[in-house]
C-alpha cells in the first residue's frame, strides 16, 4: 500500500506493507452545503424549535447579548456573520435598537482575538459598528462573571454577568464537532470560567460522543441550574457544516432542543468508532497536519502536536480499534517552536511539569490549580491575548489515553529530544518504526493505516 499522508504542512508518501487495513477517523457521510445560507437562518429563526419566534421574547426596551463561538471553532465561512446580521434585523423589527445588544466572543479560557482577526469571521463592519460593544469573554474579571452556586451533583456555575442579568442571550454556534460542541457547552464552557469549566475539564471528562457523552450530562446539569437562577432566556442556533466554509443544516430555539435535532444529524454522519472494525490491530499508523484548534492567528507547539492533537483529537480509532497495549506511529516533523504570546504558560508546562510526570492524573491533581492561578499568565490571558495558564495544563490530558498505548514511535521529527522528552521514541522512517514495533509485537503483528481529517483552511498570522 503506497499512501501520501499528512506530514505537518507537508505530505509524505511512504510504502507499507501487504496486508495493512485502511481505517478511516474521517467523517463517513460528507451532507451537501446549502445554496443559501441566508434563507437558511431565515427559516431557522422564524421555525425556532421548544421556544417562541425571537420577536415574542423581547420588547423594545430588552437588554440582548449576542454570543458567538470563537476562533478554536473550525467554521471558517460567514455563517457567524449572517447569522448575527439576521438576528439584528430580527431585533430591529421588533422594536429592539442595536444600542441595547451586546456582542461577545464566547472565548472560554481560549485566548481572546484581536479585533482585526474577529473581523474575519463577523465582518469588519459589525465589528465597527459595535465598538466598545464587542468584546471578548474574561474569565478572570470579577466585575463581569456571576456565580449561580453549584448543581444538585455539586458542579459550580459562574457565567458571564451579561448572560444573567440581560432580558435575553442567543448564542451562535458555528459548527457541532461530533458530540464534543453545542448545547449546554457553548454557555457553561464559553461564556463560563475554571472555577466551572474544572468539572468536566478532566483526563476523564471530555468525551467527543454523540451518544451518552458523559460530559454533556454534566453540562446539562449545569444548563438546568442556569436557567433556574437567570432573570432573561437563552435561544440558541447550531450549526452542522458540510465544510469549514459551508453550512449544511441549521436549528434555531431551546438549548435543550437545537442539540437534540443536531445530535440526529450527527449520528448519521458518523460511524461508531467501535465499528471501524471487525479486528483489533497491534500497531496504528497516522500522520498528524501541522494543525491545531489552538493555533488560529499563531502556529502549533510540540504539546499541541504530540499530545493534544497526536494522542487527543487523532487518537480517538486507536482506543477503538486497537489492542490495549498496541503502539501508535506518529508522523510528523514537530518542530520545536513555541509562540511566547499565545501559549504563554505552554513552555513553562512542557519544561517543568512534563519533565517531571507524564501521569495525566497527577498532572491534574498536583499542576492545574497552580497554573489556574497564576498571576503572571492570568495578566497575559486579560490583557496580552495568551491562553488562559490552565490551557496547557489540560492540553497534557490526552495523556491518559497512554493506560491504553503501550508505545508511541514518532517518524520524521526534526529534533529527537522534543520526541523523548514525553516518553515517545523517535524513527527516522517508517521502516525502522515498524520494525521497532515488530520487536515489541512479533513479526506477525496487525498493522492499521488511520486515515485522519485534514483541515484545508487554516488561520495564519
Amino acid at each position: 500500500m503506497i499512501i501520501k499522508i499528512p506530514y505537518g504542512a507537508d505530505f509524505m508518501q511512504i510504502e507499507l506493507p501487504e496486508g495493512t487495513e485502511k481505517i478511516s477517523n474521517t467523517q463517513a457521510v460528507r451532507p451537501e452545503p446549502v445554496k443559501d445560507l441566508q434563507s437558511t437562518v431565515r427559516s431557522a429563526l422564524s421555525a425556532p424549535l421548544g421556544s417562541a419566534p425571537l420577536p415574542e421574547l423581547v420588547h423594545p426596551s430588552s437588554r440582548v447579548v449576542i454570543a458567538f463561538d470563537d476562533l478554536t471553532v473550525s467554521s471558517y465561512g460567514p455563517v457567524r456573520e449572517i447569522v448575527i446580521k439576521e438576528i439584528l434585523d430580527v431585533l430591529k423589527r421588533a422594536g429592539v435598537g442595536q444600542e441595547n445588544v451586546t456582542l461577545i466572543c464566547a472565548n472560554a479560557l481560549h485566548r481572546k482575538f484581536r479585533l482585526e482577526e474577529l473581523s474575519t469571521v463577523i465582518g469588519g463592519d459589525l465589528v465597527k459598528a459595535f465598538g466598545p460593544r464587542l468584546m471578548c469573554h474574561d474569565a478572570e474579571d470579577p466585575d463581569a462573571l456571576v456565580y449561580l452556586g453549584k448543581t444538585p451533583g455539586g458542579y459550580d456555575v459562574e457565567i458571564n454577568r451579561l448572560v444573567a442579568e440581560n432580558d435575553l442571550t442567543i448564542y451562535v454556534n458555528a459548527e457541532h464537532n461530533r458530540g464534543f460542541s453545542g448545547g449546554w457547552k457553548s454557555v457553561c464552557v464559553g461564556l463560563s470560567t475554571y472555577r466551572s469549566i474544572r468539572h468536566h475539564h478532566t483526563p476523564d471528562g471530555m468525551s467527543m460522543s454523540i451518544k451518552n457523552n458523559r460530559m454533556h450530562k454534566m453540562l446539562d446539569e449545569m444548563g438546568e441550574l442556569v436557567e433556574s437562577k437567570i432573570r432573561g432566556r437563552i435561544f440558541k442556533i447550531d450549526t452542522i457544516l458540510a465544510n469549514p466554509l459551508e453550512v449544511a443544516r441549521m436549528f434555531a430555539g431551546s438549548v435543550w432542543e437545537t442539540r437534540r435535532k443536531a445530535l440526529e444529524v450527527q449520528a448519521g454522519l458518523f460511524s461508531d468508532r467501535r465499528a471501524l472494525s471487525s479486528q483489533k490491530f497491534d500497531v496504528l499508523l497516522y500522520g498528524i497536519p501541522d494543525w491545531s484548534p489552538y493555533a488560529a492567528f499563531s502556529f502549533t507547539n510540540p504539546l499541541l502536536t504530540l499530545i493534544s492533537s497526536g494522542l487527543g483529537y487523532l487518537a480517538g480509532a486507536v482506543q477503538a480499534v486497537g489492542r490495549p497495549g498496541c503502539s501508535v506511529i506518529m508522523i510528523t516533523p514537530c518542530p520545536n517552536r513555541w509562540d511566547s504570546v499565545h501559549h504563554a504558560s505552554y513552555p513553562d508546562v512542557w519544561e517543568n511539569v512534563l519533565s517531571k510526570t507524564l501521569d495525566p492524573d497527577e498532572i491534574h491533581t498536583k499542576y492545574a490549580e497552580q497554573f489556574a492561578t497564576n498571576p503572571g499568565y492570568i495578566e497575559k490571558y486579560r490583557r496580552a491575548y495568551a491562553f488562559h495558564p490552565v490551557h496547557a495544563i489540560m492540553a497534557a490530558y490526552p495523556l491518559k489515553r497512554m493506560e491504553h498505548i503501550g508505545r508511541v514511535f514518532v517518524v520524521g521529527a526534526m529534533d529527537h529530544e522534543v520526541v523523548r522528552h514525553v516518553g515517545f521514541t523517535p524513527a527516522k522512517d517508517v521502516e525502522e518504526a515498524l520494525r521497532l514495533a515488530g520487536e515489541a509485537h512479533g513479526g506477525d503483528f496487525r498493522l492499521a493505516y488511520v486515515e485522519q481529517p485534514v483541515p484545508y483552511v487554516k488561520l495564519t498570522m
